[in-house]
């Protein structure tokens, strides 16, 4: 996501405010590939599956291109006459909307958690001061977390009986090391099922780049132009596909990040970019971030996915 980022800056001229992360809408194709049982496929594992529908993936970016050139040529005037924002609106809707069972379900596993996280990003929102107010979404991940380390010092658990907090995972994490890179392999079938969910995804692209260009008023569309960021977004795509990762996307919630923070600095998301890239070295703090309580992730996505359809 780090590396797919500071590409897509580097195709977008370096001015669009976007942080790209793994796309919700290829989930189904990686489902579809894991159950094959046929063929190559007959007796493999989930993980060695994986490798084939991350070639798929591969090919969705390059689709990305291909789109990318025909706007180019046609001009993006002509190509957004059959996108207006009556069509692009409500592809965003749904987007927000589509995305909010997961707000629920991740929720649902400890509603005090994730009503805390929620009600300190909108305390903080609307009547935070200063820096406070650009960093509600910290702030509510931060004081969120330290309620749920409370909770399990005081020997809560979750409604299900689950412990609040696992940290068995960061003690045996070391602190330096490599991603667990795995190349992709090429199989037509993974392909066929993979690669056409790009369709969907260059929609959701053009919708989010309207988005982000109303919330910060200004028209991504036009300059640094639509084909840019395709081009952006097929190669971070293509990348994350080739070493193992899931396809890379204009992320929605970048949106409501932007809609929150009110910071539309590019080079604050580059920033970001980095973090994420030297994080991804560091297991341990990985481990750290994925201790996190699903009810936070839950509480902060009521945010962010509201922010997406408003």
């Amino acid at each position: 996501a780090g590396v797919g980022t500071l590409l897509f800056h580097v195709c977008a001229k370096m001015k669009v405010p976007a942080f790209l992360g793994s796309s919700f809408a290829f989930l189904g194709g990686f489902a579809t590939v894991a159950h094959l049982d046929s063929g190559i496929y007959a007796g493999m594992s989930a993980n060695d599956k994986a490798a084939y529908a991350c070639e798929g993936v591969v090919v969705a970016g390059l689709l990305y291109l291909g789109f990318a050139m025909v706007i180019r040529i046609v001009g993006v005037k002509r190509v957004m006459r059959y996108l207006p924002p009556v069509v692009t609106g409500p592809i965003i809707i749904c987007i927000g909307l589509s995305l909010a069972p997961s707000a629920v379900n991740n929720a649902s596993t400890n509603w005090i958690l994730a009503l805390i996280a929620l009600a300190v990003i909108i305390i903080f929102n609307i009547w935070g001061k200063g820096m406070f107010r650009i960093i509600p979404i910290l702030l509510g991940v931060v004081i969120s977390y330290a309620a749920a380390l409370i909770m399990q010092a005081a020997g809560l658990t979750n409604p299900d009986g689950s412990a609040i907090l696992n940290f068995t995972e960061v003690a045996s994490a070391s602190w330096v090391g490599l991603p667990p890179f795995q190349i992709c392999k090429f199989d037509v079938t993974a392909i066929l099922v993979m690669a056409p969910i790009a369709i969907a995804t260059m929609m959701e692209h053009v919708g989010d780049m309207s988005a982000i260009s109303a919330t910060v008023n200004k028209n991504f569309l036009a300059d640094p132009g639509l084909h840019r960021t395709l081009i952006g977004d097929g190669l971070a795509t293509a990348f994350a596909g080739m070493v193992g990762g899931p396809a890379n996307t204009t992320y929605g919630e970048n949106t409501g990040v932007l809609e929150l923070s009110r910071v539309h600095d590019p080079r604050v998301i580059r920033i970001a970019a980095v973090f994420a890239v030297i994080l991804s070295f560091i297991p341990k703090m990985a481990e750290i971030i994925g201790s996190m309580p699903s009810a936070i992730i839950g509480g902060v996505s009521f945010m962010l996915y509201g922010m997406i359809s408003a």
